[in-house]
């Protein structure tokens, strides 16, 4: 007897549990993620930053809009792209793919928040749902000066080191052809010399 009202229970919550499933698979569900793509962030440099949308509940997602005021204007200079951009639809079981190209005006560290995504989880919704994006994290920008001191070709350097080695290489490389250009002078009249005998 026990036995049976435990299955009861159980066969009473899985019931539940199917019919309220049902009704939230109704709707649509974003997940949203915020990449910056760049491995080195550089002053005066663009920056590429990708939003990616999917929808992965069972109907299409309306009056989608993207919003991302994590790069204020004093700091980061829009360079192509929208941060602020909407969609009409997502369909189920597909993604939206935005990019940014940004430009950062000042050195230092910055920490990239998240970007937030408004929508209609079904045709009829009244009240608009939220999600959040992943947040990229902290992030070092470099200054250009310091980014070309470690990573340019240097060619004026190598080009100036060059011309200071050149005396130390020409210097010994004439003594070596004066004595050799003697040697052989010298031997070529002993031959000469022995010939005539």
């Amino acid at each position: 007897m026990y036995s049976f009202k435990s299955f009861l229970v159980v066969a009473l919550v899985c019931t539940l549990s199917v019919c309220g499933q049902s009704a939230d698979d109704q709707q649509a569900r974003l997940l949203v993620s915020k990449q910056v793509l760049n491995k080195l962030l550089v002053q005066d440099s663009d920056i590429l930053v990708k939003y990616t949308i999917y929808n992965v509940g069972s109907v299409p997602a309306t009056n989608v809009i993207l919003q991302d005021s994590g790069f204020p204007a004093e700091a980061f200079a829009t360079v192509k792209g929208n941060l602020n951009i909407r969609f009409n639809r997502i369909p189920s079981g597909t993604n939206v793919t935005h990019a940014v190209v940004i430009k950062p005006l000042t050195y230092g560290r910055f920490n990239f928040s998240a970007a937030v995504v408004q929508y209609k989880s079904s045709e009829g919704a009244e009240q608009p749902q939220f999600a959040i994006s992943s947040e990229p994290g902290e992030g070092y920008i470099i200054s250009y000066a310091e980014y070309d001191k470690k990573f340019s070709p240097h060619l004026l350097d190598w080009f100036a080191f060059a011309i200071m080695s050149l005396p130390a290489i020409v210097a010994p490389f004439m003594l070596w052809w004066f004595s050799k250009s003697k040697y052989e002078l010298i031997l070529k009249q002993k031959r000469e010399k022995v010939s005539k005998d």
